[in-house]
């Protein structure tokens, strides 16, 4: 089981908070005999359309001194992820959840 990042925690309660119902910690899944771990999966009942809302959420801390090397290893990591959602889970949507700081600094 891979390491934790250090928003985890943070992460999961902010989703509980807003009415969440993590189904996975981690979210496991195999494709042709490759597993992978993404940090969280969560669903949500949205009562207004009768409908329900499947996300995965892949956690990064982002605390290398390279930024860029972070995001490199990220966005790598988030397509694989969303390239086997697809495979697995279509229904599915995958976010990547990094502090607020980077997401303003690389992201905005």
């Amino acid at each position: 089981m891979a390491a934790k990042d250090l928003f985890h925690d943070a992460v999961k309660q902010a989703l509980l908070k807003d009415d969440w119902i993590i189904t996975a910690d981690p979210l496991k899944i195999k494709i042709e005999g490759v597993k992978l771990e993404i940090d969280l999966a969560a669903d949500k009942v949205i009562a207004a359309q009768k409908a329900e809302r499947k996300i995965a959420v892949e956690i990064k801390s982002f605390l290398n001194t390279s930024a860029i090397t972070d995001f490199n290893g990220a966005l790598d990591q988030f397509l694989n992820y969303r390239l086997a959602l697809q495979m697995s889970e279509s229904d599915r949507i995958l976010y990547l959840g990094v502090p607020v700081d980077t997401f303003e600094s690389l992201f905005q």
